[in-house]
């Protein structure tokens, strides 16, 4: 089933761009941001309208739910790992043709990279993309207290424009009107809406099965249940008016994406112009950044997918190779079936193609993983190392990943920023020392060497954003070109 992935024709962006946007921010974690997001995503999308989702940060899990509950693929928007520019720049690309474009956040409002400043939060992302705020704020137990949370909201940061309140987790519609007062008396912006406690509406807690279970529609009732209540308990039509109130944006004057380098879908490019990348994708291999993949194309790429469940093995005529995260362990006993597939790996490797694998796509290259059951699945084999799944976290957080070695993306002490999440742990075989490790990685817990670099091999649990460190893009597809030849 290798096709062509669709990239879309690229727009006519003018110099400014006027974008109807609602960021959906919460007073913390747990506060229902994600619950109100799906909602409203769905309820406006029911309704006819183009929606374009967003998450704040460094989340493949969300996006799926966006992409799920809207029909358009989410993006992420990331001020810590890329520059203020590309935070726009990608807002201002995405959304371009849609009705309403719909920012969730991440965490707390201000929480982000740095206590201290707005950092990597969703309220730098608000700011960059000078986006109206709609707070969401559990007012559990609370009355009047509910209008000091979110004054304190309001004043922390006066650029800030939060222009509207959800309350979840009422008692009643008594309990509404008691918070809905208080806080449109003191701090004169509407509360338009509510979600009632207890509606069987919490997400199911974040695991590594979700996407899966995404994909298999398992999760529409609850997306349609969202959106049953978001229409029954808030006012759409004010909340539309705020978002389209929105002021134009201003593309970059220099764009990292330009639009006449960027390959449009039917352009006719000469066979072997453009080195082609395989990226596998699937439900096990699904965690890509698009502005990684746009970075490809625009240094020369031609992108095309491939799916290693459906039996797929690494087509013939590639000359690199992208194995991206998510869930191989899900799936362990039908990757270890594809004999094609894994065998495919192996003979790249030995060929020296350039390949760039991370998080899933990492441990797929291991000897052997072992799922939570303890089953042994023997897997590619072209990394000394064996990897175990474990019910507890293994990592998350923001890394910066430098170079140990010169290696496929970057040159010795060049760095690239990206994310760790992950339930796994690779256990290195360093009989054969010194073991070639790829990374210094650097994040909360200081540093760490991370990762395996040989030859054009490169493979990681960091999920990188090439946008960090554009250079890396071009890089790896002139080794692909000189492969190929």
């Amino acid at each position: 089933m290798t096709e062509i992935m669709k990239h879309g024709v690229q727009p006519d962006l003018s110099a400014t761009a006027r974008r109807s946007r609602i960021v959906v921010a919460g007073t913390g974690s747990g506060a229902g941001k994600t619950t109100v997001t799906l909602g409203l995503m769905k309820a406006f999308a029911d309704s006819g309208l183009r929606v374009q989702g967003f998450k704040c940060g460094p989340d493949y899990i969300d996006p799926t739910y966006h992409t799920a509950a809207t029909g358009t693929p989410s993006r992420n928007l990331d001020s810590w790992m890329t520059s203020p520019d590309t935070v726009r720049e990608t807002f201002i690309r995405a959304s371009e043709g849609a009705d309403l474009s719909v920012i969730e956040g991440v965490m707390g409002l201000y929480d982000g990279k740095d206590p201290l400043s707005n950092t990597g939060s969703t309220a730098e992302i608000a700011m960059l993309t000078d986006s109206p705020v709609l707070l969401v704020v559990d007012v559990r137990s609370m009355a009047r207290s509910a209008a000091a949370i979110v004054l304190g909201f309001q004043r922390l940061e006066p650029k800030l424009r939060i222009v509207g309140v959800i309350v979840n987790r009422c008692g009643s519609q008594g309990h509404y009107g008691i918070v809905k007062k208080a806080i449109e008396q003191e701090c004169g912006i509407p509360v338009l809406g509510w979600l009632k406690r207890d509606d069987g509406l919490d997400i199911p807690e974040r695991h590594l099965g979700l996407v899966p279970a995404v994909e298999r529609g398992e999760l529409e009732p609850l997306f349609q249940r969202a959106a049953e209540l978001i229409r029954a308990g808030t006012d759409l039509d004010t909340l539309r008016a705020l978002a389209d109130s929105a002021p134009p944006l201003s593309l970059p004057a220099q764009p990292l994406f330009a639009p006449d380098r960027l390959p449009s879908i039917g352009s006719q490019v000469a066979t072997g112009e453009r080195p082609v990348i395989a990226v596998a994708k699937d439900a096990a291999f699904n965690f890509y950044y698009p502005e990684n993949l746009d970075l490809l194309r625009q240094s020369g790429a031609e992108i095309i997918c491939f799916s290693p469940l459906a039996g797929d093995r690494v087509p013939e005529h590639a000359s690199g190779l992208y194995l991206g995260g998510g869930f191989p362990e899900e799936f362990a006993s039908t990757i270890a079936a594809n004999t094609g597939f894994l065998e495919g790996i192996r003979n790249a490797v030995h060929r020296d193609m350039p390949i760039f694998a991370e998080c899933g796509g990492y441990m797929v290259l291991a000897r052997t993983i072992t799922d939570r059951a303890g089953h042994v699945h023997h897997m590619a084999g072209v990394i000394p190392s064996d990897v175990r799944m474990q019910e507890k976290r293994a990592a998350l957080g923001y890394r910066e990943a430098t170079a140990s070695q010169d290696c496929l993306l970057l040159e010795a002490g060049e760095t690239i920023r990206g994310h760790e999440f992950h339930y796994s742990v690779m256990n290195y075989d360093e009989s054969a020392a010194p073991y070639p490790y790829a990374y210094q990685t650097k994040g909360m817990r200081g540093l760490q060497s991370e990762g395996y670099a040989k030859g054009n091999l490169l493979a990681a649990y960091t999920h990188i954003h090439l946008a960090s460190f554009p250079k890396a893009a071009a890089r790896w597809v002139e080794k692909c070109r000189a492969y190929g030849q």
